[in-house]
């Protein structure tokens, strides 16, 4: 392979420490987080590295991915991985896209990984963020890091569409509408006590692990309900009403259906039936902070120490549209800072890798610290029902963010009452950094 170089532990320290390359880890995305898939003393990714996981060379658009992560064909860069051999497949890649200063580094698992002076990065809630082979571990009763509660569920959820998951879903799971956890009426979380008698009757208690995933089925804005093919949002959406409600050991597949389907594990249709409990267990909420609603929205808005985020995109952030089939009026909350889910209402691509894992934190936090999303003030993203919202709600929660929230009225509830004022078109102050 023309110009490929080893090199070894301490020149790849050095270069870590001074950050003059770009140090690339081809594991999974899962491995990069902390999660330690081949047995590995610790957990994590050396500190700066990007993310670009071997599997992705196979996608016919890997030099986009490889762009959206500031890759320029003169940046040296430093490869490493599980073995030698994903390493060299990354960087035939490479070079075939004309980069030139290519090297590997192949002692990370015999020499940085078992040797605590080599620092390792890892996000701050891995645990919460589960890979299918943890997932799998668990369903067949085998010994696994991080292991759940002695309770533990496994959910598919999805929106109106139980075709959805008795066209094929992991085994053992049940499947939960987030009809259960929220209201048509107001989109918004249920009530206490409608969530306390949901839950219970999905076999859920407070001390239940609840391991979450949803299916996504590329949602058509034409459909009478979208959001019906986006149930790897809709799983962000339960997730995130059950944390507000008190469930404390909240789990979520890594990319969803899709991750199980791509490691080629068993897909059941069986109609699994929901065991339900007599008592949840705590008070309902457990967590009100949580969720804000329109009157603290205003007061966040008016705060120094807190701000509104608006995950939608850029044509709904400027009123061209509305984004949904059922709100009819467009613009923005005036004061929100643009936090730009991607292309539509039912889409996350810019919280997304292409294989609907989560992007890496750092990319996330990077493109937040731009636009003056910070982790020191109280953050509560909205979009127009919740579901968006909730997954960018999840990004910050799983960086470790202290203070965050979601707006659950978001545009819908805010845009319903005709004495809160909006905007529409490009605000002066705005600097579009989402590209």
């Amino acid at each position: 392979m023309n110009n490929l170089q080893i090199i070894g532990t301490e020149e790849t320290f050095r270069v870590a420490k001074k950050r003059n390359a770009k140090i690339i880890d081809v594991r999974s995305v899962d491995a990069y987080n902390g999660w330690r898939l081949q047995g590995e003393r610790r957990g994590g990714h050396i500190p700066g590295a990007k993310s670009l996981d071997v599997k992705w060379t196979n996608y016919m658009d890997w030099i986009e991915i490889v762009k959206t992560k500031g890759l320029k064909e003169t940046d040296p860069l430093i490869l490493y991985g599980y073995n030698m051999a994903d390493c060299e497949k990354v960087a035939k890649c490479f070079q075939k896209a004309g980069y030139n200063s290519v090297s590997v580094y192949k002692d990370f698992m015999t020499e940085w990984v078992v040797n605590d002076i080599y620092p390792l990065e890892r996000l701050a809630r891995f645990r919460n963020l589960v890979p299918p082979e943890w997932v799998k571990g668990v369903m067949e009763g085998k010994k696994v890091e991080e292991a759940p509660n002695e309770k533990f569920i496994l959910v598919h959820s999805h929106y109106r569409n139980r075709d959805a998951y008795l066209s094929g879903h992991i085994p053992g799971a049940i499947d939960m509408d987030t009809l259960a956890l929220e209201s048509p009426e107001t989109w918004n979380r249920r009530s206490p006590e409608e969530l306390k008698e949901a839950l219970e009757q999905h076999g859920i208690t407070a001390d239940t692990t609840v391991i979450l995933y949803g299916k996504y089925m590329s949602p058509d804005n034409a459909d009478e309900f979208p959001g019906s093919a986006a149930g790897d949002i809709g799983a962000m959406r339960n997730a995130f009403i059950m944390l507000y409600a008190g469930v404390k050991d909240i789990r979520i597949l890594n990319g969803g259906f899709q991750a199980w389907a791509d490691k080629g594990y068993k897909i059941d249709t069986d109609d699994v039936p929901k065991k339900p409990v007599t008592e949840f267990g705590s008070e309902i909420p457990v967590n009100p902070q949580l969720a804000v609603d329109v009157p603290e929205a205003k007061e966040m808005i008016k705060a120094s120490d807190a701000d509104i985020i608006c995950v939608r995109s850029w044509n709904e952030y400027i009123g061209m549209v509305s984004g949904y089939n059922y709100i009819e009026k467009k613009g923005r909350i005036p004061g929100a800072i643009f936090g730009n889910c991607g292309s539509d209402a039912y889409h996350m691509e810019n919280y997304r890798n292409l294989d609907l894992t989560i992007r890496e934190a750092g990319e996330v936090a990077a493109t937040w610290e731009k636009a003056g999303i910070t982790p020191d003030k109280h953050l509560a993203f909205y979009c127009g029902t919740g579901w968006r919202g909730s997954e960018a709600f999840f990004n910050a929660w799983l960086m470790g963010y202290p203070r965050v929230s979601v707006f659950d009225g978001g545009w819908f509830e805010w845009s319903n009452d005709p004495d809160n004022p909006y905007e529409t078109g490009v605000p002066e102050d705005t600097n579009y950094i989402w590209k």
